[in-house]
């Protein structure tokens, strides 16, 4: 990691790059124009939208009284499907949380928030299958300005995703 990645030891791209350094991950940092608009900031990066992780934040009811959060994530050509959610978590109900809900979560900034789970008892990580299809996946690090390439499985090694079909076709 170079000088100007440095930053405070909680910043989320530092503790994923030390996550990817300890299970000998491959990947690549790529600066960038400040972007989290998953369509505008793949075209920044030449990646297919297909490859790049989008990460939605979701709060599953289960019960009246009883609801937690999901971090859903998809390829960045497709939308979450909380329909598919819900069935999956036997909810009444799940919805998008609020920027601020998702952001202390995640711990970064909406647009940049990563396909890993820091704290899987508060966020619990599902991936859809069709994004790890590809042998790279790309994704904002945590910082607007920052994405990083991963091996897909070094990111399905790292992160211990649950896989489970979440996506639907995005609206035209």
């Amino acid at each position: 990691m170079t000088s100007e990645h440095e930053a405070a030891p909680d910043r989320v791209f530092d503790r994923l790059v030390a996550l990817l350094d300890r299970n000998g991950a491959t990947y690549e940092v790529i600066e960038h124009e400040p972007e989290g608009r998953t369509d505008v900031v793949s075209r920044l990066r030449g990646n297919a939208l297909s490859q790049a992780a989008k990460c939605v934040v979701t709060r599953v009811k289960v019960t009246k009284k009883t609801s937690h959060y999901v971090l859903a994530v998809v390829p960045g050509d497709r939308r979450v499907d909380l329909g598919r959610i819900r069935e999956l978590w036997e909810a009444k109900h799940v919805s998008f949380v609020e920027q601020e809900t998702a952001e202390r979560l995640s711990g970064s900034v909406s647009g940049s928030i990563v396909p890993f789970s820091f704290d899987p008892a508060a966020l619990e990580l599902v991936v859809d299958p069709a994004l790890l299809e590809h042998p790279r996946m790309f994704f904002n690090a945590g910082e607007l300005h920052l994405s990083l390439s991963l091996d897909t499985g070094d990111y399905v090694k790292a992160a211990s995703p649950r896989v489970e079909r979440i996506a639907e076709e995005a609206a035209a």
